[in-house]
C-alpha cells in the first residue's frame, strides 16, 4: 500500500490544507483514511483534503511526501484522476 500526501500548502477556511491520494485505487485510500479517523466528508473526488494539523501524523501512518505536481501525476497515471466536470460519484 502506498499513499501519498503533498505538503499543507492549499488554503481554505481559515487554515491550510495537504491532499492525500493512492496510486492503487479509492478503496486503498478510503482504508487508510479510515485508520487515521480521517472522516468521508473530507474526500473531494479524488483526493482527501488532510488539514495542516493531522499532516504529521499521515506521515507518521505512512503516507509519502511528494509534491502537489507528483499528486496530479500519480493520479493521472494510475486513472484516478477526476476533475471537478467528473459525472461520477465521490466514492468511484
Amino acid at each position: 500500500m502506498t499513499i501519498y500526501i503533498d505538503a499543507p500548502d492549499w488554503p481554505g477556511h481559515g487554515r491550510l490544507w495537504s491532499h492525500l491520494v493512492s496510486d492503487v485505487s479509492y478503496d486503498e485510500l478510503h482504508e487508510f483514511a479510515a485508520g487515521l479517523g480521517i472522516p468521508q466528508r473530507a474526500f473531494e473526488r479524488d483526493h482527501y483534503d488532510v488539514v495542516a494539523e493531522r499532516h504529521a501524523e499521515a506521515l507518521a501512518a505512512g503516507a509519502q511526501l511528494v509534491t502537489s505536481r507528483e499528486i496530479v501525476g500519480l493520479l493521472h497515471r494510475a486513472g484516478l484522476r477526476r476533475r471537478k466536470d467528473s459525472r461520477l460519484g465521490p466514492l468511484g
